[in-house]
């Protein structure tokens, strides 16, 4: 029997023929805990007329994705550890075909031809890399971020509609030569190198596709991982000038900020101040003895008696040093003991937390994300290739215009949120200690000071925290007005429910006792310590 004819260009050959010599193709599915959807997105995938091998790469999940994914008969790998960059090299290594494939593990509604989709212009030479998009409702952080951060960057990457997307397709020869980045930067940074590989990219669409939406934090941690890679990966093309520069960081901000302008979790706020609530030591006391700056510090601290002044001054003492020793000088100093515990229940009762800082941003950005918060307000220190420049930007929300010239006001911060955020300042818990705190600790919906330094700080406050932990804080965290249509407790009930909260606190009574011990033993008395300003 003669096999039947089909035609390729201007001539028939046996179809037997082109199933022999038609490319074949790797399709790699990165997985983490997609047990209930991996499956389906085997059959779907398997309905293309191609002949496809399918790799389920497995990023160490903790539920049945292996078993599912075996049942399908395809095969499986563990990643050497987790993240989806090293499982999307990881099954490009264990690839034996020359077009590669990748797919996401947790969408129901990939079209039935995915593969010719994303396949077809490798397949007919007319590209080298595919970019898939599909029609859903733009992604935050591919409009706030990636697109302007392309447009400054790499303009001629800026034209593509979802230049975040994770349904791709390459020749393994490029993909030998790229860096598969670890986190969510991993899909723009494939982007950008094979762009600078010269390689020829294609946007297919592959139709409407449905899946999850992220968490507004998860957004927010790809807001940044996306940004810095594509910052990374901008190293190599000329000094931007200042300008430029000053366009990239308005462009991150924003991204911060509509994230938080646009989750109703808002309703409710706690903010802790970093240096006297959450570090147990003063975190720029402590960087300047490290630095050998110790002198230099307290002769900033004794002869500017104004907070900019000494806020600039003090960042000068800090040129020349890179990130890493800076953030060294932060994870070294002790924090309150149960502040991750009380963070995260916070957060759970529906709070949004962060901090507020006279210190750096860089310190409290590292710190918000070390202990789960969501947000700091803090100073800029200017940092080029991750040195400290020793200069310093102090933001608009700490420096308002009273009559025609603008102050240094922390207390301002409030009023910030409330106009920024629509958070009525009522529906704000502020935690405290220092000098400058009292003015916050008096406006803000509910005030508390943590081992209260200054009688104004304690007389403002609407509950005082004694013990060394600030699980008492977590009692009077209650529903928000709004949502419950009750009002927050008066400044007399507050008080009582501070007092009876620490005799749930004192359960923990040996444990109590051998922190206090450990904070005697690492925190030096009060006394010691030059007095910094502002605090």
């Amino acid at each position: 029997m003669v096999p039947f004819l089909v035609r390729r260009g201007c001539q028939k050959v046996p179809y037997l023929f082109t199933k022999l010599y038609a490319p074949m193709i790797s399709v790699i599915i990165p997985v983490l805990n997609e047990g209930a959807t991996i499956r389906q997105v085997i059959k779907t995938i398997r309905k293309t007329a191609r002949t496809i091998e399918i790799i389920v790469v497995d990023d160490n999940s903790t539920d049945n994705t292996v078993e599912e994914a075996m049942k399908e008969k395809v095969r499986v790998i563990t990643s050497s550890q987790r993240g989806k960059g090293i499982s999307m090299r990881e099954g490009m290594m264990a690839a034996k075909h020359d077009i590669i494939m990748y797919v996401d593990g947790d969408i129901l509604t990939y079209p039935d031809n995915l593969a010719e989709l994303l396949t077809d212009p490798i397949v007919n030479d007319e590209a080298d890399f595919t970019k898939s998009y599909f029609e859903r409702q733009a992604g935050r952080v591919t409009q706030l971020v990636a697109k302007p951060l392309l447009s400054i960057l790499f303009p001629e990457l800026a034209g593509f509609n979802q230049p975040l997307s994770g349904m791709i397709a390459a020749r393994k020869s490029f993909l030998q030569k790229v860096h598969f980045e670890n986190d969510y930067g991993v899909d723009i940074g494939l982007l950008i190198d094979m762009h600078l590989l010269q390689a020829r990219i294609s946007e297919v669409n592959i139709g409407r596709l449905e899946n999850a939406m992220q968490t507004w934090e998860q957004l927010s941690k790809m807001s940044r991982e996306v940004s810095r890679t594509i910052l990374r990966k901008a190293e190599s093309i000329p000094q931007q000038n200042l300008e430029t520069l000053g366009n990239i960081n308005i462009i991150r901000e924003q991204m911060e900020f509509s994230i938080l302008e646009s989750i109703d979790k808002l309703q409710k706020m706690v903010i802790f101040n970093l240096d006297e609530t959450v570090f147990t030591q003063n975190y720029t006391y402590l960087a300047a003895v490290a630095f050998g700056q110790e002198e230099a510090l307290c002769q900033v601290l004794e002869h500017y008696p104004d907070p900019v002044s000494i806020l600039k001054r003090s960042a000068a003492l800090f040129q020349g040093r890179n990130l890493a020793e800076l953030l060294e000088v932060a994870d070294e100093i002790p924090v309150t003991p149960d502040i991750r515990h009380v963070i995260r229940e916070l957060k759970r009762r529906g709070y949004v937390c962060g901090f507020i800082t006279d210190g750096f941003e860089c310190v409290a950005n590292h710190m918000k994300n070390k202990l789960g918060a969501d947000f700091a307000f803090a100073n800029r220190l200017h940092l080029i290739h991750s040195v400290a420049t020793g200069e310093i930007t102090i933001p608009e929300y700490f420096m308002p215009v009273k009559g025609n010239m603008p102050q240094y006001d922390k207390s301002h911060i409030l009023k910030y949120i409330a106009e920024k955020y629509h958070i009525a300042p009522q529906n704000v818990i502020y935690v405290g200690n220092g000098e400058s705190d009292t003015a916050l600790l008096r406006d803000a919906g509910v005030g508390v000071a943590y081992h209260p330094q200054f009688v104004d700080a304690e007389t403002m406050a609407d509950k005082i925290i004694e013990d060394i932990c600030m699980a008492p804080l977590l009692d009077i965290a209650q529903a928000s007005p709004q949502r419950q249509g009750n009002k927050w407790p008066s400044k007399r009930q507050v008080r009582n429910i501070g007092i009876g909260s620490l005799a749930v606190v004192a359960t923990a009574g040996l444990l109590y006792l051998a922190a206090r011990q450990i904070r005697k033993a690492i925190r030096p008395d009060d006394d010691e310590l030059p007095a910094l300003k502002p605090g």
